[in-house]
């Protein structure tokens, strides 16, 4: 649409209606992940669930797109034009400790969950950075800290309260609207704007986390040895490989900063006494420079990863792999490791998965990365063009060094900027995409719910 429409029918809306040049538009469209600059023809800044009923019946009246943002943490390329519904101000969070359940607003971030949960010994199935928004991170799945222990943040999903484009209002579970409540777990914002949702808590109030960092030039022998060592450690352990090239930004702590470091980040549920015993071969592997590893409230979580706090521009992909054998270690170290002294990405991970991950949910949903031995993912910081494209270079050659020891597929959340539909669909199974597909044509025939990682109606 070229033109702004006609805004009428949404004074009934609480919240802020902005159009582009006016006080607080720029703010408002702005993410976590600034290569995505937004242009929306208008923002519904949401207060409630009435709000944003009352902006999607206008989407449907006036044939607008529609996209919905609360953090922009999973923000991978800009809305141009439409409507963006921003639920930043929905954060209530309300723990029932009984039940062992929160109640979730559209736009609260897993801080807030944490924070409430925290005084009841309970915790939350986050991801490495509790900056992002708990209810676009499940609807893609959630892949936790803790999930070989757990499983998927859409694993623990009691029910959610979802506007479908028609403008109506569904709580949907276990029993209730089955189809939505299976393609909002793990199919992202397809086929509706989730409201609110209620999750459930773990009893868990510490563990033993953090980092084992030593010199990048030791890559490959800490590289090696934890790959062996995932192979027989228990689901309580969880943990990931990294290597980090890092800018001489001031934001950067000392030592790390202007270094390249290999990193192995871990998440223990059990004994602290056990853990340190199970971290042994790894911190024996390489000459260790910086130990974080300590037993702390799980409510301290963003310690293990120390993902970055400011928004930055940033690329990032992912693939899934079924294994992770001498041949693939090799491959991997010849695109990102030490002898590669140009690679331009900012970070490369490889994330153990298996244990609870590969269980099937009590009730199915459609998240499809249950087969994955382990998680490649990288991300590059797009500084200026030349950089933006090394960044695009050297993301395809590693994906397609790794492709011979991958399940073809990918995860919706870190799938990085979507292609064309068959790109998008390496995030499921063709059993699952075709279901996905038969569903948004059900709830979304006219597909208003337009950008992002979108399906197209059957």
């Amino acid at each position: 649409m070229s033109t702004t429409p006609d805004l009428f029918s949404l004074s009934q809306i609480h919240g802020p209606v902005l159009r582009p040049g006016e006080d607080g538009y720029a703010d408002e469209v702005a993410g976590f992940n600034l290569a995505a600059l937004h242009t929306p023809d208008v923002v519904v800044c949401a207060t409630g669930a009435d709000d944003i009923v009352t902006a999607l019946r206008w989407a449907a009246a006036t044939g607008t797109p529609v996209a919905v943002q609360a953090t922009g943490h999973g923000a991978n390329f800009p809305i141009d034009h439409g409507l963006l519904i921003s639920t930043a101000r929905m954060t209530d969070v309300t723990v029932d400790p009984a039940a062992r359940t929160a109640t979730v607003a559209a736009g609260a971030k897993w801080r807030h969950v944490l924070e409430a949960a925290a005084p009841h010994g309970l915790a939350t199935l986050n991801g490495s950075s509790s900056d992002a928004g708990a209810i676009g991170y499940t609807l893609g799945g959630g892949l936790p800290v803790l999930g070989r222990t757990y499983g998927y943040a859409a694993d623990l999903v009691r029910s959610l309260r979802v506007a479908t484009p028609d403008g109506a209002l569904h709580d949907v579970d276990a029993r209730h609207d089955t189809d939505l409540f299976w393609a909002l777990r793990g199919g992202k914002g397809n086929v509706g704007v989730v409201t609110s949702m209620v999750t459930e808590l773990l009893e868990l109030s510490h563990v033993l986390g953090g980092g084992i960092y030593c010199d990048g030039g030791n890559a490959e022998a800490l590289l090696r040895a934890w790959a062996d060592w995932t192979r027989t450690v228990p689901t309580g352990m969880n943990s990931t490989f990294s290597l980090l090239r890092l800018p001489p930004f001031p934001e950067i702590p000392e030592p790390f900063r202007g270094g390249f470091w290999a990193r192995v980040c871990l998440a223990w549920t059990g004994g602290a006494a056990e853990g340190e015993r199970l971290l042994a071969p790894l911190r024996e592997a390489a000459p260790v420079v910086v130990d974080t590893v300590e037993e702390m409230p799980y409510a301290a979580v963003d310690r293990i990863f120390m993902d970055p706090q400011d928004p930055l521009p940033a690329r990032e992909s992912c693939a899934l792999l079924r294994e992770l054998p001498p041949e693939a270690v090799t491959a991997f170290l010849a695109e990102v490791g030490p002898e590669v002294s140009d690679c331009p990405l900012l970070m490369v991970e490889i994330r153990h998965m298996g244990g609870a991950l590969a269980r099937p949910a009590s009730v199915e949903d459609a998240v499809c990365s249950r087969d994955a031995g382990y998680l490649l993912e990288a991300v590059g910081v797009l500084a200026a063009p030349p950089a933006a494209e090394a960044v695009e270079r050297a993301t395809r050659s590693l994906n397609a060094a790794m492709a011979p020891y991958g399940t073809g597929r990918t995860m919706v959340n870190l799938h990085g900027t979507p292609g064309d539909s068959a790109d998008r669909a390496r995030a499921w199974t063709p059993e699952v995409y075709e279901r996905l597909r038969r569903t948004k044509a059900a709830y979304d025939p006219k597909n208003l719910l337009a950008f992002g990682h979108t399906v197209p109606p059957a």
